[in-house]
């Protein structure tokens, strides 16, 4: 487990609930049948305050309200045929991605 995937996007307000579940009940335990996915894990973006050399300050998400992060093996998982697959499976591709938007990728290496 040397890399994580995020995959953070917003979804349609009048579509909220049927993309929480279809990601917690279908698209994760798919993905988690991929060879080299090892953990998923969903989180939402929230405000914070922090202080940082002495001055307080409030911080607003600038993001995407939704993301999901992969525990992989490497990049290669990505482009398997099993990940295209599980991706492409159940509910997700035709009930829930359409109404996905503001999305955006990335993988991050362990140093």
């Amino acid at each position: 487990m040397s890399y994580i995937f995020i995959a953070s996007m917003d979804v349609d307000p009048d579509k909220e609930d049927l993309f929480n579940e279809v990601y917690d009940s279908e698209h994760i335990p798919l993905i988690l049948e991929v060879p080299g996915v090892h953990r998923a894990t969903r989180f939402t973006a929230e405000s914070f305050e922090v202080e940082i050399g002495g001055e307080r300050k409030r911080v607003e998400p600038d993001g995407p309200r939704y993301s999901a992060v992969y525990e992989i093996d490497g990049p290669e998982v990505l482009l398997s045929r099993e990940w295209i697959a599980a991706a492409e499976k159940g509910r997700w591709p035709t009930e829930v991605r359409p109404f996905t938007r503001n999305r955006h990728h990335e993988l991050r290496k362990r140093m």
